[in-house]
């Protein structure tokens, strides 16, 4: 029953798994658009992860806009244990997220706009869960990796979290973090809804635009 459900809640590093000192097999290549997944990417290309449930819908979000991403993957961030397995995150003992590695080009793809994209795409005043996906691995979360990205990401989430709250939604929670390590999913899980276009997929926005330009530090 719901009620004797254990709470999603973080594990401290000393509980955490031990993990494995070598990188987990995984894909070379994009399945749907034939790009290095790991690199080299092109010059000027940004990266940044995003956690917003499970990560299959998630990283499908990404590779279907139309201009400016050069690659995604799915993988793990956030945590404690060195290169966990999928069963492992959601044991909820690695204390990482389930978290899509987007590689875009700024010129033509800004931070905001990546950001709006990844706020309208989920609900992030849930804390531990999105929808009917519940633990720690299902937490809303940006996972910097440059210093410079995170007065947009700031904005962004402030500006989002008033859209929402005129609209009578509880605070937002999602964290932002730097200095985390992405550790890629195994190959069956990278781009998993192109392989299989009829797999689950239980994101859902809020239905809230998500305000960028005026007003939104660049």
């Amino acid at each position: 029953m719901q009620m004797f459900r254990k709470k999603a809640e973080m594990p401290s590093p000393a509980d955490a798994l031990p993990g494995r000192p070598d990188p987990l097999p995984t894909s070379e290549t994009h399945f749907v658009n034939g790009n290095p997944l790991k690199g080299p990417y092109p010059p000027g290309t940004e990266t940044i992860g995003l956690g917003f449930g499970c990560f299959w819908g998630a990283e499908r979000k990404f590779w279907q806009l139309p201009a400016g991403v050069f690659v995604t993957a799915v993988g793990y961030q956030g945590g404690y244990t060195p290169n966990p397995t999928y069963e492992e995150v959601c044991s909820g003992r690695t204390g990482h997220n389930e978290v899509v590695l987007v590689a875009f080009d700024p010129a033509v793809l800004p931070l905001e706009s990546v950001l709006k994209t990844f706020f309208e795409s989920h609900d992030p005043t849930q804390g531990y869960r999105q929808g009917n996906d519940v633990g720690t691995q299902y937490r809303s979360g940006i996972y910097l990796t440059d210093p410079a990205q995170e007065s947009t990401a700031k904005a962004v989430r402030s500006a989002y979290a008033a859209a929402l709250k005129a609209r009578g939604f509880p605070d937002v929670t999602t964290e932002i973090v730097s200095g985390q390590t992405f550790y890629f999913a195994e190959a069956y899980h990278q781009q998993y809804l192109a392989k299989n276009p009829a797999g689950y997929c239980g994101l859902g926005g809020t239905g809230v635009a998500c305000p960028i330009g005026t007003g939104v530090a660049a």
